[in-house]
């Protein structure tokens, strides 16, 4: 049982379209990361004017940043978990379509 061009040309499109999904996925986080830091660093420069260009990063900030990812991945919640369900899907067609038999 050999697969045939089609269906190798097909396979690579759908594993494509997961990558691609991934590294969505992945964009999503990252941004969600860098929002919540500079939201942290605005934040702490605003306590502390005085600061004379310190840059120690306290518990305190980490907990605000902590607290700032979770705030911002709430909002694109929706977005996050329709991703995952795509993924999901994606990867369950993949496995599907290589344990099919081929004649």
């Amino acid at each position: 049982m050999s697969i045939t061009p089609q269906h190798r040309a097909l396979l690579a499109r759908m594993e494509k379209t997961l990558l691609q999904t991934s590294r969505h996925l992945g964009l999503i986080e990252r941004q969600i990361q860098a929002r919540a830091e500079r939201m942290t660093i605005t934040s702490r420069t605003q306590r502390r004017q005085s600061g004379g260009g310190t840059s120690r990063w306290t518990r305190a900030d980490e907990r605000a940043f902590r607290e700032n990812i979770a705030a911002l991945a709430l909002t694109r919640r929706a977005e996050v978990d329709a991703l995952i369900r795509k993924l999901t899907r994606q990867e369950d067609a993949i496995a599907a379509f290589r344990q099919a038999p081929w004649d």
